[in-house]
């Protein structure tokens, strides 16, 4: 487990809203914030996983109901929890979805499906709050992107472009509030243990799969531990694990030079796909 201290007073009588709260690291962030006296509000698309949710976590839960891709529905939803405890001063956009696959096996449906619901639903959920949160002169908006957000990772190219979008899309909101008192993390996990990693592993190729085979698998109550501990300190970019810090270090200093090294992984990758 990550060793980092979560200030239990930071988080108390805060008001949290996180989407995609009914499982993963969504759920693991609802059940650590409640712990930290915190209001939690879960929004996710499925009523009957909201409600077992929210009788896990006990009073400090409530639930609402919407699919963040859609501009109504989220409208809707928010609007209900900020009519009842006010605007959200912790936003966590949680929900998400993944397919991968070959480029040229996958669906176009399947683009529009990763953007619709990584990108636009987290730019949805952040257009209810923004003003709110302006007026106020306070708040934090968390957005949970991926190692795929950064790195081009084999076998991802709908999933990996649209949480480049959220990366790109959290670089331009930390700048622009700023000046609004409002504070923005973006997340960058690996792969977490999860009921979407699960779904994910028979869609991915063979060069994913041995790439991948090595790599450590954490617990979602570890990664949400990280989470707050990231975002009491105010860090924007939180990343989660050796491997995601290793990459996201390794992106950045070889530059351009990346993508020969990425070409070397998956040749070998190919290499060992192919004797099995």
């Amino acid at each position: 487990m990550h060793s980092a201290k979560i200030n239990n007073g930071y988080f108390r009588n805060k008001v949290a809203l996180i989407t995609g709260g009914s499982s993963g690291i969504g759920l693991a962030l609802a059940r650590q914030l409640a712990g930290h006296g915190s209001q939690v509000w879960l929004l996710a698309r499925r009523k009957e996983a909201l409600a077992a949710a929210q009788k896990e976590i006990g009073a400090a839960c409530r639930t609402v109901a919407a699919d963040v891709s859609d501009w109504g529905q989220v409208q809707e939803a928010v609007g209900q929890v900020i009519r009842e405890t006010g605007v959200p001063d912790i936003l966590i956009n949680s929900a998400g979805v993944t397919h991968p696959g070959y480029v040229q096996e996958l669906p176009l449906e399947v683009f529009h499906q990763m953007m619709d619901i990584n990108y636009f639903g987290t730019v949805n959920v952040v257009k209810t709050v923004l003003l709110g949160m302006m007026g106020r002169g306070s708040g934090h908006i968390v957005n949970i992107s991926s190692v795929a957000g950064f790195g081009g990772v084999f076998g991802y190219s709908a999933y990996g472009a649209s949480k480049y979008a959220v990366r790109g899309f959290s670089d331009v909101l930390r700048s622009e509030m700023k000046a609004h008192g409002i504070r923005v993390s973006i997340v960058f996990p690996a792969d977490t243990d999860t009921p979407q990693l699960a779904y994910e592993r028979p869609f991915q190729p063979p060069e994913t799969k041995v790439m991948n085979a090595k790599a450590k698998i954490r617990t979602a109550d570890d990664v949400a531990k990280t989470i707050l501990h990231g975002v009491r300190k105010n860090k924007y970019v939180i990343l989660i694990g050796e491997d995601a810090k290793f990459l996201y270090f390794l992106n950045d200093f070889l530059g351009n030079g990346k993508y020969q090294l990425v070409d070397l992984w998956v040749k070998d990758a190919r290499r060992k796909a192919d004797n099995k």
